[in-house]
């Protein structure tokens, strides 16, 4: 039985038809209005019934950033468009009859994909780190994705790391987001410019870009191997590492997964996140320590997840380990 899953991102919405199997069918894409939440509903609605039209489908999952509730209903919050207490799951159906929906957090729907299709396959106890413009997270413990008692849990972005530290959009200072996501990458890669020495590279680069130095041009640079971008990449490394140490502490994962653009530098990212995960982790040596690997699912990890919790909700079994 096939299933929908829909991911609302900053600038465009994806939508799929999934198999039990997590594999693909179709794939289609549109604009993301995000000023208008009355489109977004009519773009979702749009991109459903065109998926599943001549299809056998059991039910829809839509992901997006932001603050759901634990009955997959409500959009508490959502960063990157006007939703307060928005009632999305109940708009849906009112469009959608008869049709199964539930609505979950990207990044829950994402590493429930590579929990049940990537790289968390053979895994009980997962934590995904998806490092893009911002940081979010997931967790899956004994089998089951981790929601917390209103929903809003495994927001890993927001573990704070540096009290009284840069200022986040949730309101507080010191996330681990403003210190190990891509727009910290580019914090430390400017910085690492300004100083001079190693970030002659960086510096060039952002004076051939009108003075700006943007994610492609340290992703070149990390490419080309240059020392200021792999500097920059390994503070971000470090920060992560820290951030992990104090997650395990709590969780004791068997394996971290790193998904999102900044991901994609593998090993380069990877390396100082072990090395500075060992050096701050509480009782070393006195147990199993966790994997760390890079997310296999990459783009198509919030569509995936979407469908298949979909699926799982509709037979009553939403986040279990079948």
């Amino acid at each position: 039985m096939h299933a929908i899953g829909i991911d609302i991102g900053g600038t465009k919405v994806a939508g799929a038809l999934v198999t039990e199997e997590g594999e693909i069918l179709r794939l289609e894409r549109r604009p993301t209005p995000a000023g208008d939440p009355a489109a977004i509903v009519d773009v979702v609605v749009a991109l459903v019934r065109e998926l599943s039209d001549g299809e056998d489908v059991v039910a829809a999952g839509v992901a997006a950033a932001g603050f759901i509730d634990v009955t997959q209903s409500i959009v508490y919050y959502a960063p990157n468009i006007n939703w307060r207490s928005e009632p999305f799951r109940m708009r849906l159906s009112e469009r959608l009859p008869g049709l199964d929906i539930t609505v979950d957090n990207d990044a829950n729907a994402a590493g429930w994909a590579e929990y049940r299709f990537g790289a968390g396959r053979g895994f009980h106890d997962m934590t995904m780190l998806t490092i893009g413009t911002g940081v979010g997270g997931a967790i899956v413990t004994d089998g089951r994705l981790f929601r917390g008692g209103f929903g809003a849990g495994g927001e890993i972005g927001h573990l704070r790391v540096v009290p009284g530290g840069h200022p986040c959009g949730c309101g507080q200072k010191g996330c681990i987001e403003q210190y190990g996501s891509g727009r910290a990458l580019l914090r430390f890669a400017g910085e690492i410019a300004d100083a001079g020495g190693i970030g002659q590279g960086l510096a060039a680069a952002r004076a051939a870009n009108g003075g700006v130095l943007d994610g492609a041009a340290v992703g070149r640079l990390l490419q080309e191997g240059d020392p200021g971008a792999v500097a920059a990449l390994r503070e971000l490394g470090d920060w992560l590492g820290q951030a992990c140490a104090s997650i395990a502490a709590v969780l004791d994962p068997e394996l971290f997964v790193f998904g999102g653009g900044v991901a994609i530098a593998g090993d380069l990212l990877l390396d100082p996140v072990r090395e500075s995960f060992l050096a701050h982790l509480p009782a070393r040596g006195f147990h199993p320590e966790p994997r760390f690997v890079a997310a296999q699912l990459v783009n198509d990890a919030g569509v995936v997840g979407a469908a298949d919790l979909a699926r799982l909700h509709a037979g009553g079994a939403a986040g279990t380990r079948e």
